[in-house]
């Protein structure tokens, strides 16, 4: 049989061709998994407590104070303005409700804030502007001796 060149001799399919067509193969596929498990562990580090005995151990306390918080019926809204300021929005509060928050990186690219908020007509602003990007918000509202807390994506 001729490969319809003629004059030139067909080379057959050897052994080697196989195995540097499967180095190929694997390679490709090493260089791929490294690839994402590297970015994987760069970006999230899968750590969610220091240490999960001693956070069980806090867990029923934690229900607890979910389902009170929970009862109060209190609500926020937390959103970016132009500037940069998060504004936030209480319902259902009290009158002379204090607001404070924390502001972190999902993915934690970027550091930590910690938010003071004045009061500011209908709500609140933060005194400071957060930098640009998605920032999970955590407030901390406290009026009439009782204490909510929730969390909010902004950005």
């Amino acid at each position: 049989m001729s490969s319809g060149n003629p004059g030139k001799p067909v080379r057959p399919f050897t052994g080697r061709h196989m195995a540097l067509i499967m180095v190929a193969f694997f390679g490709v596929v090493i260089a791929v998994n490294v690839t994402m498990a590297r970015l994987a562990t760069s970006t999230f580090t899968g750590v969610v407590v220091e240490n999960s005995y001693v956070a069980s151990q806090h867990f029923n306390r934690w229900l607890d104070e979910a389902r009170r918080e929970d009862a109060l019926g209190w609500r926020a809204q937390a959103v970016r303005d132009g500037d940069g300021h998060v504004r936030v929005t209480l319902a259902g509060a009290p009158a002379g409700a204090a607001v404070r928050g924390d502001a972190w990186h999902p993915l934690g690219r970027a550091p930590d804030h910690e938010l003071r908020f004045v009061p500011d007509g209908a709500g609140f602003r933060s005194v400071e502007p957060l930098a640009p990007g998605r920032w999970r918000i955590r407030l901390d509202v406290s009026a009439g001796g009782q204490r909510w807390r929730t969390e909010d994506m902004v950005g």
